[in-house]
């Protein structure tokens, strides 16, 4: 569950659907499902709604739409967010009862409930949801690429263990293989170990692999898994060091032209200005 700030009023979100009873809240605080039932039961809401699920939900009672659309407009008809789920089997509104719970609705009829509420509700509502998934997207981008570095950092682990590491090795000694080989791919892609790095870095926390841009995330991902491979294949270390630099070079030149890498970068950079 997310939230967002739309003219000083908390909206929750839960992926792509927003709370109606906090946007009817903009209306009427105190009485936020009366905004919401004389919405919903309106003749045109109805037609609305009707042709949303149409589009998106395969399970959408028609026969029941019918029977609803009939009495819509009628001073008789009464009609809630729990009727019309009930009803028609819709899946563009949810509605629970408790503490938690609320009545929610894709963003698409959101935005035309919030129309219905106040238009430049609505205007607000949808420039601070986007720049929620915005937001969200530059995390997801970030997060993405760490953990693929990390997912092939195991993959590369594992081969140097199979390899390269004697079975009567002391768990110290298999940590010196390890950092070894850690090392080789820091001077392939960085020119320097982690201890050179640290001694030029005194006042930073953590390492440089921290401290790499997207391109060298990208790039030392492709690295491990070559590496990996060329391990596998009994390749020595010495020639492994000259086929990965002559990647990371021939990559490097590609990555850092690439708009795509430029894009994730630039939101990269945004995400780390507002943590």
């Amino acid at each position: 569950m997310s939230e967002i700030n739309v003219q000083g009023r908390v909206i929750a979100s839960n992926s792509d659907y927003i709370s109606l009873t906090d946007i009817a809240k903009h209306k009427d605080e105190e009485n936020p499902r009366f905004i919401i039932q004389n919405w919903i039961r309106n003749r045109n809401t109805v037609e609305f709604l009707g042709i949303w699920e149409l589009l998106y939900n395969p399970d959408f009672n028609r026969v029941e739409f019918e029977a609803v659309r009939k009495q819509a407009g009628l001073n008789s008809f009464v009609l809630t967010p729990q009727k019309w789920i009930e009803a028609t089997n819709a899946i563009g509104v949810t509605s629970k009862a408790g503490r938690y719970g609320g009545t929610f609705a894709h963003k698409e009829i959101a935005f035309e409930f919030a129309s219905w509420v106040s238009v430049e509700f609505k205007l607000y509502l949808v420039k601070e949801f986007d720049r929620l998934k915005e937001a969200e997207f530059r995390q997801f981008g970030w997060d993405i690429t760490r953990s693929l570095t990390k997912v092939n950092y195991l993959i590369h682990t594992e081969a140097i263990k199979e390899n390269l590491i004697p079975p009567k090795l002391t768990a110290k000694q298999k940590g010196a293989v390890y950092a070894n080989e850690a090392d080789a791919l820091n001077t392939v892609l960085f020119g320097m170990t982690a201890r050179e790095w640290r001694e030029r870095n005194p006042k930073l926390e953590g390492n440089m692999r921290d401290y790499a841009d997207v391109s060298q995330l990208v790039c030392l991902s492709n690295l491990e898994s070559l590496n990996a491979v060329l391990i596998n294949d009994g390749v020595p270390q010495g020639e492994r060091l000259e086929k990965l630099n002559a990647v990371a070079i021939s990559q490097m030149r590609i990555l850092v032209d690439d708009s795509r890498i430029l894009r994730l970068e630039s939101q990269n950079e945004k995400h780390g200005e507002t943590k």
